[in-house]
């Protein structure tokens, strides 16, 4: 099973128990019997979709948008570590290896280590020939394009966390109208009972995008944070690895003699000696 596969079925298997403990809690909730006075105590999946219609679809919205922040949660917490990006030995295998010369080898050792850390260094070895210049172009390029990867993969949970309050107070506003056009609709007549539960039923959809926001955002800078700590290891790894190159001198050139000035031309003389 390839690890993209293993990631998707650790996922699965994590929302499957989410989603049998809300049950559990839900018919738990149910089978309490209810007070002798008053109505039943309202399950959890009463409260999720009591908003009508328009709060169905909004809340489907929003677990859709929960299930994929924890899919993002659980990729970046099986990617983003340092084994997986900066190998162990791999920098100092590198390094031996072009202490003595030895660039092919380097390279196929980075390649036998696919990883963040092999990525750079093979494009630094491929920039050999040019001189150092070029090798230390070649790794600030390779390392702002792992950087920018990986932080792609998390600015999806940024983008989650900023979105999931805006649709949920897209539904309680939309449900404080309902609650308000039944208070005009019977003149004023409206009970507080009544607005209380129209006011109840809307403000779910802010809870719930606030609950998927918080932890969205909370993951969103620890990963971030981690991103940032691992380019900067690599970047030194790296520059650890590649450092014979740098200190490696190209063969000079031997010193020019200098230049004898050609002895002038001896005066011409006339035909007449003179």
């Amino acid at each position: 099973m390839t690890s993209f596969g293993a990631r998707l079925l650790f996922a699965w298997l994590i929302l499957q128990a989410i989603a049998t403990f809300l049950a559990a809690t839900s018919l738990a909730q149910e089978n309490v019997a209810p007070p002798p006075t008053g109505p039943a105590p309202a399950s959890f999946f009463q409260i999720i979709f009591s908003g009508g219609p328009i709060g169905i679809v909004i809340m489907l919205v929003l677990i859709t948008m929960s299930l994929t922040m924890v899919y993002f949660v659980f990729e970046n917490a099986l990617g983003v570590r340092r084994n997986e990006l900066i190998p162990e030995g791999l920098s100092d295998q590198v390094r031996n290896l072009t202490s003595a010369g030895r660039t092919t080898d380097a390279i196929e050792a980075c390649r036998s280590k696919p990883s963040l850390l092999a990525f750079v260094l093979a494009h630094g070895l491929s920039e050999t020939e040019g001189g150092w210049a070029e090798v230390e172009k070649a790794l600030e390029d390779a390392l702002a394009e792992q950087a920018a990867r990986l932080l792609r993969k998390v600015e999806y949970l940024s983008v989650i966390g900023n979105i999931a309050p805006m649709v949920g107070l897209l539904g309680t506003v939309f449900g404080m109208l309902l609650a308000f056009k039944e208070v005009a609709a019977t003149a004023g007549k409206a009970g507080a009972a009544q607005l209380a539960d129209g006011i109840y039923q809307a403000l779910v959809t802010t809870v719930v995008g606030l609950m998927i926001a918080i932890p969205a955002l909370a993951a969103f800078a620890i990963f971030r944070n981690r991103v940032d700590q691992l380019i900067a290891e690599a970047s030194y790894a790296a520059l650890h690895a590649l450092a014979p190159l740098k200190l490696r001198r190209s063969p000079q050139a031997p010193p020019s003699l200098p230049s004898t000035a050609a002895p002038p031309p001896p005066p011409r003389q006339s035909p007449g000696g003179r």
